[in-house]
C-alpha cells in the first residue's frame, strides 16, 4: 500500500504542488503514508527555484486554509455541549451588530444569506485586525436566511466570533483548549511559531519577504484579521489531522459527545448545494470524497483535505501545497481522488 500511495504523489509532484503528504487509516491504523516534494521549491511567481529546498516528510506542517472550519465547528459544537450557546438561538444574542434572523446552525451550514468572501484588507487598508473585524460582523445579508446554500467565509468569519464571544476567549485558545490539548495534538495551531516545518504557499507581492509566503496564513481575509479566524488560519502535520479525523470517526470522544457527532454529520437540508451538508462538514462532496460515496469532511483552498467514512472504516488526509508558487494549478482534484481510490482498496484489503 505504501509503495502504490507514494507512486500517487510522485505522478502530482512537482506538477500539482511541490509538497505532499498523505495518511490512509483503517480502523484506526496507518495501513498507507507517503510525503514526496520540497516544502519550498519556488522563490517567486515566475518559477525560480528557491536556492534551499528543505524535503517535505510526514511532520511536515501546513496551512490547512477552510479544513479549519472544522476546528471551528467542533469548538462551537463543544460550547453548546457547555450550555454557552444554542444552535438555534439568534447570533445577535453574541453579535449585536448581526442579522437578528442569523442563528449559528444557519452560518456552520452556509445558509446564513451572507456573501461568499469579503475583502476587508483592501476595504479598510489601513485599519487593525479588531476594526476590521468589527466591519466583517456588520456584514449585510444579501440573499434568503435558510436557504440556499451559499458557501461563505464570512459567515464562518462570524461563527468563530460567535465562539469567542460565548467561550469568554480568543478563538486560537479555544481551538487549543476544546481541541487540541484534549486530543494531544502537539502540532496544531494558528500562527506557527517557526517557519522552518512549514510548507511554503503563495508569493505575494504585498507581503513582506523575501520569497513565497512561509509560516503564516495564506487567506487574505484571515491574515488581515491578524491570522487567527473562524474560515481559516490553522496550521498541521498529516498526523494530527488524522488524529482529529479518528476522533470524529469514533464518535467525538473526548473531544465531543456522540450526540453532536451525530448532528454535525447529520444532513441539515441545505438546499441547493452539489453535495449533502452537515454542520460544518460536506456529506459525499464528489470533488473530494472520490469514489468514497458516504464519506464527509472538508478540504481546502491551499489544497488540503480530510475525509472520513465511518462505514468503511477509513480516515484519509492528504495536505499539499497546490497554490506554491501561484493559485490555479491544475491537478489538485485528481489527486484527492487518486488517494481516496487508494483508501478504498486498504479498506477492501482489511476486510
Amino acid at each position: 500500500m505504501h509503495d502504490r500511495l507514494d507512486a500517487v504523489l510522485a505522478d502530482a509532484v512537482p506538477r500539482v504542488c511541490s509538497a505532499a503528504v498523505a495518511l490512509i487509516a483503517v480502523n484506526g491504523s496507518v495501513a498507507a503514508a507517503s510525503a514526496a516534494g520540497e516544502l519550498v521549491r519556488y522563490a517567486a511567481a515566475d518559477g525560480t527555484l528557491a536556492a534551499q529546498r528543505p524535503p517535505a516528510r510526514r511532520d511536515s506542517i501546513f496551512d490547512l486554509a477552510s479544513v479549519s472550519k472544522l476546528f471551528t465547528t467542533a469548538v462551537l459544537l463543544r460550547l453548546a455541549e457547555e450550555g454557552r450557546l444554542d444552535l438555534d438561538e439568534p447570533v445577535a444574542r453574541h453579535v449585536p451588530a448581526s442579522d437578528g434572523r442569523i442563528t449559528p446552525r444557519h452560518l456552520l451550514t452556509h445558509t446564513a444569506g451572507l456573501p461568499a468572501t469579503r475583502r476587508i484588507d483592501r476595504e479598510l487598508p489601513d485599519a487593525d485586525a479588531d476594526t476590521r473585524m468589527a466591519a466583517m460582523l456588520e456584514t449585510p445579508v444579501v440573499h434568503p436566511v435558510g436557504g440556499p446554500y451559499l458557501y461563505s467565509d464570512v459567515g464562518m468569519v462570524m461563527a468563530g466570533r460567535v465562539a469567542e464571544l460565548a467561550g469568554g476567549a480568543p478563538l486560537d485558545v479555544l481551538v487549543r483548549t476544546r481541541v487540541t490539548e484534549v486530543l494531544g495534538l502537539a502540532d496544531t495551531g494558528y500562527r506557527p511559531a517557526s517557519p522552518a516545518r512549514v510548507a511554503a504557499t503563495e508569493w505575494k507581492s504585498e507581503r513582506p519577504g523575501p520569497g513565497c509566503v512561509r509560516g503564516e496564513v495564506h487567506d487574505e481575509t484571515a491574515y488581515a484579521l491578524g491570522g487567527v479566524a473562524g474560515h481559516a488560519g490553522v496550521f498541521a502535520t498529516a498526523g494530527d489531522v488524522l488524529a482529529f479525523g479518528e476522533a470524529l470517526r469514533r464518535g467525538g470522544g473526548p473531544m465531543l459527545s456522540g450526540r453532536s457527532v451525530a448532528e454535525m454529520t447529520r444532513d441539515q437540508g441545505a438546499e441547493g448545494a452539489p453535495f449533502r451538508h452537515g454542520l460544518g462538514v460536506r456529506l459525499g462532496d464528489p470533488s473530494t470524497v472520490g469514489p468514497l460515496d458516504g464519506a464527509y469532511g472538508h478540504s481546502g483552498f491551499t489544497g488540503t483535505s480530510l475525509v472520513v467514512d465511518p462505514v468503511r472504516r477509513l480516515t484519509v488526509v492528504l495536505l499539499t501545497n497546490a497554490v506554491h508558487p501561484v493559485r490555479g494549478r491544475d491537478g489538485i482534484r485528481e489527486l484527492r481522488h487518486a488517494v481516496a481510490a487508494e483508501a478504498l482498496r486498504a479498506a477492501d484489503l482489511h476486510l
